[in-house]
C-alpha cells in the first residue's frame, strides 16, 4: 500500500484535467504533475534516499507543494511538511529532531533556513537548479510499502513546549482521505482553493480533491488578499476552501468579497481553532448556513474527529439551533468519538469529560516520543486533552483544552465560556481568558482583551459577564493589549498570557 497510489489512479483517470493552478493560472495537468513527481522521485533515489527517509518541506504555498509530496511517496520516503510561519530555527529543529536527509524548501525560506540547519542535511530551493536537475533521472515506479509504514511526520503546534511529530502511516493518510470523500459527497465536485498554509488542513484535504480529479487553486500564503480570491474565482468558478476562524472573521468585514466572488464560493471548511459563537452568526449572517462547514480535528488525527455539515445545522426556528451552532457536530465516518472522565470511564450524556477518539485515522504515536505516545494513547483511543460532551443525539460541544481548565474555590471554570460571553459585548474584538493564581480561591479568571474601537470601562464588562453566567466566573481583572500574542498556526499562545 502506498498513499501514492490513489493520487496515480486519478493521474490515469483525469490526463487532462487541470490538477494544479496558481491564482487564476493552470500549471499543470493530472498527467503533468504525476510525471513530475515521478521523475523527482528517481531523482530522490539517485541522490540516495532510500524508503523510510524523512524529507522535511519548508514550504510556502506553491505549485511545487504537491509535485514534492507526492515525488516523496513515490519513492517510499516519509515527507515532514513545517509551517511556512515558522521561524527558520523551529523548522532546523524539526529536521534534527526526525533525522532529516533532505530539506527542500520554496526560495522565500531558503536562505535562513541554511544558515539554521548548519550543515545538518543536504538543502534544495525548489527554483534552483540543483532540485530542477533531479528530474534527469526517468521515472520511477511507485514504491511498495506497508500499511503500517509511516508516511508521513505532522509536527503538533507546540504551544507548551517543543512540537512532537505524529507519525501518520499510509492507512491514515487513506482512511482520512476516504472519510472526507464519504463525508462531503457531492462537495468535492468543485475546486479546493488553498488560501491556508498547505502543510496543514487545506492540504489534507486537497488530497481528497485530487482523488476525485478536481483542481487544486494555490494562492500565495502571507498577507490576507481578497483580490486573489476573486481572481481565482472569476478563472475557475465554484470554489470551496479551508480557513481558520480568524481568515472567517475577517471575510464577514463589510466589503472585504463583492457578491460575484461570494456567489463562486461553494463551501467555508473551518477549524483549526475555536470558532466563537458570536463569530459564526455573523459569518452565517454574510454567508448563509448552507456554505458553512465545521471541521474537528487534531495533528494527530489530521481534519477527522467530528463535522458539523449544513445539512446537520437545522433552521433558526428549531428549539436546539441555539446548541448546534455551539457544537462542533457528529463524529466522522470511521471515526469513534467518546467521552471520558479523569478515571478512564465513560461520562454520562451531557457530562463534561475528556474527548477521546478512535479509527484509522489516529496517528501511530509520536517519533522518538515513546512516554508522550503512552500519555496520549490508551487501549486504543487517543486523549485528546479537550473537554467536551456529548448529546443524546451524538453531537458534540467542546468546553475547553483540559489544561486551560480553571478551578476556582472548588469548581470548574472553562475559560472559553467565559469568552464567549465577553465577545458578545461590542467593545470586545478578540479576547482570552486564563488562570491567575489566587491563595483564597485557588485560581481566578483573568481576561486579555482586543477592543474593537475604544476600550470598555471593567465595570462594564463585569457587568456584562455577569448578566449571563454566574459570579464566581467572572474576571477578577481586565487587560487591553493591541493583540493576542499567537503561534505560526493562528492559536493564541495562553502560556505567554499566564507569564504576563
Amino acid at each position: 500500500m502506498n498513499i501514492a497510489g490513489v493520487l496515480g489512479a486519478a493521474a490515469r483517470l483525469h490526463a487532462g484535467r487541470t490538477a494544479v493552478a496558481w491564482i487564476d493560472r493552470p500549471v499543470w495537468t493530472y498527467a503533468q504533475l504525476w510525471d513530475r513527481a515521478a521523475t523527482l522521485a528517481a531523482g530522490f533515489a539517485a541522490a540516495g534516499l532510500k524508503p523510510g527517509d524523512r524529507v522535511v518541506m519548508a514550504m510556502s504555498n506553491a505549485p511545487a507543494y504537491y509535485e514534492v509530496l507526492i515525488g516523496a511517496w513515490i519513492a517510499g520516503l516519509v515527507p515532514a511538511p513545517q509551517n511556512c510561519r515558522l521561524h527558520a530555527a523551529e523548522i532546523a529543529f524539526a529536521a534534527q529532531d526526525c533525522g532529516a536527509r533532505l530539506c527542500i524548501a520554496t526560495p522565500d525560506l531558503a536562505a535562513p533556513l541554511a544558515a539554521a540547519l548548519g550543515g545538518l542535511c543536504p538543502l534544495l530551493d525548489v527554483d534552483g537548479a540543483d532540485f530542477a536537475a533531479l528530474h534527469g533521472h526517468g521515472a520511477a515506479e511507485v514504491v511498495v510499502r506497508a500499511p503500517t509504514d509511516a508516511a508521513l511526520l505532522f509536527y503538533t503546534s507546540g504551544t507548551t513546549g517543543k512540537p512532537k511529530a505524529a507519525i501518520h502511516t499510509h492507512r491514515t493518510l487513506n482512511a482520512m482521505l476516504v472519510s472526507f470523500l464519504a463525508d462531503s459527497g457531492a462537495v468535492v465536485e468543485d475546486h479546493i482553493l488553498h488560501i491556508a498554509p498547505m502543510s496543514h488542513a487545506s492540504g489534507f484535504l486537497g488530497l481528497s480533491y485530487l482523488a476525485r480529479g478536481r483542481g487544486n487553486i494555490v494562492l500565495p500564503t502571507g498577507a490576507f488578499d481578497p483580490d486573489l480570491i476573486a481572481r481565482a474565482a472569476a478563472a475557475f468558478g465554484s470554489l470551496s476552501f479551508f480557513a481558520v476562524p480568524t481568515i472567517v472573521r475577517r471575510l464577514t468585514l463589510p466589503d472585504c468579497l463583492d457578491e460575484t466572488t461570494i456567489a463562486s464560493i461553494h463551501r467555508i471548511f473551518f477549524g483549526g481553532a475555536p470558532m466563537y459563537l458570536e463569530d459564526l452568526k455573523r459569518a452565517i449572517a454574510r454567508f448563509g448556513s448552507g456554505r458553512l462547514w465545521h471541521l474537528y480535528g487534531q495533528g494527530e488525527t489530521p481534519n477527522t474527529i467530528t463535522h458539523l455539515p449544513p445539512h446537520l445545522l437545522g433552521a433558526p426556528g428549531d428549539p436546539d439551533y441555539a446548541d448546534r451552532l455551539a457544537s462542533v457536530g457528529v463524529a466522522r465516518s470511521g471515526v469513534s468519538v467518546r467521552i471520558l472522565r479523569d478515571d478512564g470511564t465513560a461520562a454520562a450524556t451531557g457530562e463534561v469529560g475528556e474527548v477521546a477518539v478512535q479509527g484509522d485515522t489516529l496517528m501511530a504515536g509520536y517519533w522518538n516520543r515513546p512516554e508522550a505516545t503512552v500519555a496520549a494513547m490508551k487501549d486504543g483511543w487517543l486523549r485528546t486533552g479537550d473537554l467536551g460532551r456529548l448529546d443524546a443525539r451524538g453531537f458534540l460541544t467542546l468546553v475547553d483544552r483540559s489544561k486551560d481548565m480553571i478551578i476556582s474555590g472548588g469548581s470548574n471554570v472553562y475559560p472559553r465560556e467565559i469568552e464567549e460571553a465577553l465577545l458578545t459585548h461590542p467593545g470586545v474584538a478578540e479576547c482570552a481568558v486564563v488562570g491567575q493564581a489566587d491563595p483564597e480561591w485557588g485560581e481566578t479568571a483573568v481576561a486579555f482583551i482586543v477592543t474593537a474601537g475604544t476600550a470598555p470601562d471593567p465595570a462594564d464588562l463585569d457587568a456584562h459577564v455577569l448578566a449571563r453566567l454566574a459570579r464566581y466566573k467572572r474576571p477578577r481583572a481586565y487587560h487591553f493589549l493591541s493583540e493576542l500574542p499567537k503561534n505560526a498556526y493562528g492559536k493564541v499562545l495562553k502560556t505567554a498570557l499566564r507569564d504576563r
